[in-house]
């Protein structure tokens, strides 16, 4: 693990106290049940906003606490592990991301603030099919005079049915699967001829396929500079990939203390199964897994607070090993509770379905084994 500071250690303490007790995985079930279309409650959301925690990356001048990755990905840890549902990923870390990389002074002074006080919810649109490839950018941006017009679709957009702006990553020349040519603009929720459509996914999530129907933004909209936004777009991607890595430890680590409480209590043939040496071998094989796939994940993190240069090495590195884990614990969570895992009535089930869709987002493990090996040259 990290070495933390105190401050660091206070906020994953306060983390984990109000995540337990205030947005506990109960109230998930409560959230899926009522129906709400935004997908979160709005008392966690203000919650957070109150907390501060929509300002962990924003600097001081914006409202910020500009406390760092790591410090962002320790509270992300603790809500992973309760499987609480809010936009503080997609936009206090993948929108403020985009901005603070991106944005100039005017974008980065309408933006920032916002953020932090939770009324701009800002997050990013860039697959455009089940499989992440940002290279594969169809979405097109001509230019009409001084202005740009898009056209296409995007879809497995994080929190876009409660989203009031999107970034969104568009072609503006060369062909699909160029790098060069790809622009990023800011567009409001509320442009005409913009469409969201709520997708029914297994994590019951707020994700949405947006449509793109001669939407018009200005050139106060391009975020970056156009043409040559795929390296902005990859920095971007890179610590969305190392923030998520970070809900997605702490969700195999929840499985992981479920699993092991129930090889302690679980009773066959008279003895506790836990006993049994395949299941015990099986428990140890698993907290090896989880130890590297943690250290892994706080390195990635690590990499960017300290700048070091190897930001998507690392990056892709944690989302490769953190990834296998979730796969491999989620599915050992169902196979050692047997069929009272699959019930709706049992919590295992939810932890299943949200590791199949987390693995989804910004690329899988096989994505970014390839490209862990093809940044190393391989």
């Amino acid at each position: 693990m990290a070495a933390l500071t105190e401050e660091q250690t206070l906020i994953r303490d306060q983390a984990k106290s109000w995540a337990s007790e205030q947005a506990p995985v109960a109230e998930f079930r409560q959230m899926r049940d009522s129906g709400i279309p935004e997908k979160f409650m709005p008392a966690t959301w203000s919650a957070m906003v109150d907390m501060g925690w929509t300002g962990i990356l924003i600097p001081e001048e914006y409202g910020g606490s500009d406390l760092g990755y790591l410090t962002f990905g320790v509270i992300l840890e603790e809500l992973g592990r309760q499987l609480t549902a809010s936009p503080l990923f997609a936009s206090a870390l993948v929108g403020a991301t985009a901005v603070l990389l991106g944005g100039n002074a005017q974008q980065k002074q309408n933006f920032l603030p916002k953020i932090v006080d939770g009324s701009e919810i800002l997050t990013l649109a860039v697959d455009e099919s089940p499989r992440h490839d940002p290279q594969q950018l169809a979405l097109q941006a001509d230019r009409e005079g001084a202005d740009f017009v898009l056209q296409g679709g995007k879809t497995f957009v994080l929190e876009g049915m409660a989203a009031t702006t999107f970034v969104v990553a568009a072609r503006t020349s060369g062909q699909a699967g160029e790098a060069a040519g790809i622009t990023l603009f800011l567009v409001s929720a509320e442009s005409s001829g913009l469409k969201r459509t709520a997708m029914d996914t297994a994590d019951s999530r707020g994700y949405a396929q947006l449509s793109f129907d001669g939407v018009s933004v200005d050139s106060q909209a391009v975020l970056g500079e156009v043409d040559n936004g795929f390296g902005l777009l990859e920095a971007l991607l890179d610590r969305a990939a190392a923030g998520l890595a970070a809900e997605m430890l702490g969700t195999a680590a929840q499985a992981f203390d479920m699993t092991l409480a129930y090889l302690k209590t679980r009773e066959q043939f008279g003895r506790l199964i836990g006993s049994f040496q395949a299941l015990g071998h099986r428990a140890a094989v698993l907290f090896s897994q989880m130890e590297l796939a943690r250290s892994c994940g706080e390195a990635a993190l690590q990499s960017i607070d300290a700048d070091h240069g190897n930001t998507s090495e690392m990056a892709s590195l944690a989302q490769a090993k953190v990834g296998e884990f979730l796969f491999d614990m989620s599915n050992q969570l169902i196979q050692i509770h047997g069929g009272i895992g699959m019930t709706d009535d049992f919590d295992a089930g939810f932890y299943l379905k949200r590791a199949r869709s987390l693995e989804t987002l910004f690329g899988n493990q096989a994505f970014h084994r390839n490209r862990y090996a093809r940044l190393l040259g391989f």
